[in-house]
């Protein structure tokens, strides 16, 4: 593909574009589930749909490479039901992330979102994720390309710094780079700083600091901007406070480990009626679904890993979660099992039960 799109190209994009947002709203980001490697998939976000309508959701972030030269249909596949949902993409490379942005407009995607947040070793190597906010105008001329080549939103999701990088002037100077040579309008931004040397993903989720006023800076001063916070969530409670800050909020395994979070979203944050009202409904409509996966030769437990944390800290949550846990894996397991876990729940034991005072 050549580099820069013929104008007839761009023209015809640019049609599509308009006539995309004048027949399909635009997702909202007031509340969203961060994209999370090995646990977004497309069974965790079909659970995650029946106890939020409102919620947006993130796929786990798929590199260019692996959609345009491997299995693009299996990272690409999603249950309609899922909508509104965005495709997380991991590349720096402005022609393949258009073509990939192509794709998920073809496959009924509502958003593609370019990594710019990740500070794994391994993503970094291949020009992928944190690495690239030290290049604010490669990452403008991805997101260009992209919105050139679909109709779709495209938005950014990134750190407050990197490195070195780790001031007002220096962020600000990224985003609006993005924003004006990009066209982006929707940062959703972790409010850390990421340390590309010396330190895991994982320790980059825990060790530098958190610093809210930095990104509520941005949106006061950038009020144009559609700014989300991810990075520290962990309730609706928390959540709501940001919203006074920001235009919207993304939590990451706050919302994996306890899923049922989840269910009071669109009424505490949109004000509409709750979709589920009871754990154990969540699972009855989850029941049809997995006998469809299972018919598909899917093992159980890959549906039903996501489940485990359903009813944390309920009644019998830690023998419907024992239960799944030893019993979904085994070869030949059936709905029967996750029936099995259900009937459990409501039933004390040891572990659940309240200490007894002197």
């Amino acid at each position: 593909m050549a580099r820069q799109l013929t104008l007839s190209r761009q023209c015809s994009q640019s049609n599509r574009f308009y006539n995309a947002h004048m027949t399909q709203p635009l997702p909202s980001h007031r509340f969203c589930v961060a994209p999370m490697m090995d646990w977004t998939d497309r069974h965790c976000r079909y659970f995650l749909r029946l106890l939020s309508r409102h919620a947006l959701l993130y796929t786990e972030m798929v590199t260019t490479g692996a959609l345009l030269y491997g299995d693009w249909r299996r990272h690409l596949q999603h249950d309609p039901a899922e909508l509104p949902l965005a495709l997380q993409l991991g590349g720096s490379n402005p022609d393949e992330l258009a073509r990939c942005a192509v794709m998920a407009e073809e496959s009924g995607f509502s958003e593609v979102n370019l990594n710019v947040g990740c500070p794994s070793d391994r993503v970094q190597n291949n020009r992928i994720g944190a690495c690239l906010m030290a290049d604010a105008a490669l990452v403008a001329d991805c997101v260009a390309s992209m919105r050139a080549a679909a109709g779709l939103p495209v938005t950014v999701k990134c750190r407050i710094g990197i490195d070195a990088m780790d001031s007002d002037e220096a962020f600000f100077d990224f985003v609006d780079t993005v924003a004006s040579a990009g066209g982006c309008r929707t940062f959703i931004v972790h409010a850390r700083i990421a340390l590309l040397q010396g330190l895991s993903p994982k320790e980059n989720r825990e060790i530098p600091p958190l610093n809210y006023p930095r990104v509520h800076r941005l949106k006061q001063r950038r009020p144009a901007l559609d700014i989300v916070i991810n990075g520290g969530l962990t309730d609706l409670q928390h959540c709501s406070q940001q919203l006074q800050w920001v235009d919207g909020v993304m939590l990451g395994r706050a919302a994996y480990h306890n899923p049922w979070l989840l269910a009071a979203v669109d009424q505490q944050l949109f004000d509409a009626p709750p979709t589920v009202a009871a754990r154990q409904h969540a699972v009855a409509q989850m029941l049809p679904y997995v006998e469809d996966q299972l018919r598909h030769g899917v093992p159980l437990n890959h549906v039903t890993r996501h489940m485990l944390g359903l009813f944390h800290e309920q009644p019998g949550g830690k023998r419907f979660r024992r239960h799944l846990s030893e019993n979904a894996h085994r070869a030949g397991a059936g709905l029967q099992v996750l029936v099995d876990a259900l009937s459990l729940v409501g039933q004390r034991d040891r572990t659940d039960a309240a200490p007894v005072s002197a």
